[in-house]
């Protein structure tokens, strides 16, 4: 164990991408350690992509492409600023609304990031924001999107649980608002101290109107996905197929700023993406049957028992060990590495499986945006052209205040279950 443990750090350490990481430690281990038969190798790469959920990720990687591609990012912003444009700290507030409506079409932090940053971020120095600032709120924003449904990470999730994906997409809704909301407040504290500027005149029925007419098409496809969903009318993989016609629909024919040649970059593009994630995923399912051979998650659940029985204390301790998980490795690497082992302790603990989940996702997204490895960081620090410490130093405050309502998470559990129980989900 000790020796697989050092080939990862050390691969992890020189700059091996994660995939390779989990895939090469698992080949040592079967090859010199293990004595498990070599055919077990193959089987396992393609158990672990034996998921017919799991074709809703190339899906909804695509259909993200496409509405990037189609500009919808303009509209919710014009529509995000109906909303809260007059609040102190206008664009603060509009970037953290627009994440909200932007989270039920990507479910990626990271292209939420590239998306509304390459609009937002300019916009904000326009206004005198610095730079920094910009590119943190961005950043802590585009949190949202993989809690809010739909939520790749969530279908992750699901095939490494067994978890119901439905489920999982009605517990992300309050979660998701309440990071917005916490954002909001501290965005609005921090204006009214910085005297940050907020829009001063009234938009007219007519321009209110115009605005909206444009906003409907990008509004309309979380509706529909998530109604088809709760509505039993589809699966979530086939709601990803539907998003993607949507997208080529609306942006091709509707608003008409969809070319044929951005239609094939995105699908290029969501191919790379999305067989990249599903290669981590055939990996980590190799990697896992090298845990359950080693009997690694009984030893850290009796390990974690050993050393609490109170759920209180562990979800605290388990806060801990995700933060620093986030952190660290890919938000879809640290689930399939970690959820097998900690859900089961959880339910020992009398902790709801769906709460738990919720928790874990949460606590993980938080790291997209922490340093040192946050993905988002790494997407924004370019658009703002500044360094990776002048965002890292900036988006504390923000990690902060995303923490604390992560503890109102944790310790009311009704918060998350709650949507899920109207829903039926959850009794």
């Amino acid at each position: 164990m000790s020796i697989i443990i050092l080939v990862f750090v050390v691969l992890l350490i020189i700059g091996v991408p994660i995939a390779f990481i989990l895939g090469g430690a698992s080949l040592y281990y079967f090859l010199f350690i293990g004595n498990i038969p070599l055919a077990m190798i193959g089987q396992k790469l393609y158990s672990g992509l034996d998921n017919y959920v799991l074709l809703a990720i190339p899906f909804f990687i695509l259909a993200g492409e496409l509405m990037n591609r189609s500009k919808i990012t303009d509209s919710l912003v014009d529509f995000a600023q109906i909303i809260v444009g007059r609040i102190p700290g206008a664009l603060a507030q509009v970037n953290i609304v627009t994440s909200v409506f932007f989270a039920g079409i990507t479910g990626s932090g990271v292209a939420d990031t590239a998306a509304l940053g390459s609009v937002l971020i300019p916009a904000m120095e326009k206004e005198g924001y610095t730079p920094e600032y910009a590119a943190a709120v961005t950043c802590a924003s585009s949190v949202i999107g993989p809690i809010i449904p739909p939520s790749i990470v969530m279908i992750i999730y699901s095939t490494c649980t067994g978890e119901s994906v439905g489920a999982l997409f009605a517990a992300g809704f309050v979660p998701g608002i309440a990071i917005a909301l916490s954002l909001m407040i501290f965005c609005y504290i921090y204006a009214k101290k910085n005297n940050q500027p907020k829009r001063t005149y009234r938009l007219s029925f007519s321009e209110s109107y115009s605005i909206l007419k444009k906003s409907i098409v990008a509004l309309l496809c979380p509706i529909v996905l998530i109604g088809g969903i709760f509505s039993g009318f589809f699966t979530p993989t086939e709601a990803a197929a539907v998003a993607c016609l949507y997208a080529i629909i609306a942006g091709k024919f509707i608003l008409k700023t969809l070319t044929i040649r951005d239609i094939w970059e995105s699908f290029i593009s969501g191919a790379v993406t999305g067989s990249t994630i599903l290669f981590i995923i055939s990996m980590a399912s190799l990697f896992g049957q090298f845990l359950a051979i080693e009997r690694i998650p009984e030893l850290m659940a009796n390990t974690i028992l050993s050393i609490t029985h109170n759920k209180y204390a562990f979800l605290f301790l388990m806060n801990i060990i995700l933060l620093i998980a986030g952190m660290l490795l890919d938000t879809g690497v640290s689930v399939l590495l970690l959820a097998p082992i900690l859900l089961p302790i959880a339910i020992q603990l009398g902790i709801a499986p769906l709460h738990f989940a919720l928790v874990m996702l949460v606590n993980l997204n938080i790291g997209l945006a922490t340093p040192p490895m946050g993905v988002c960081l790494f997407a924004a620090a370019p658009i703002a052209k500044i360094s990776f410490e002048k965002i890292a130093k900036a988006v504390l405050p923000f990690v902060f205040v995303e923490l604390g309502a992560l503890m109102l998470l944790t310790y009311i559990p009704n918060l998350i279950l709650f949507v899920p129980r109207l829903l039926g989900y959850v009794y």
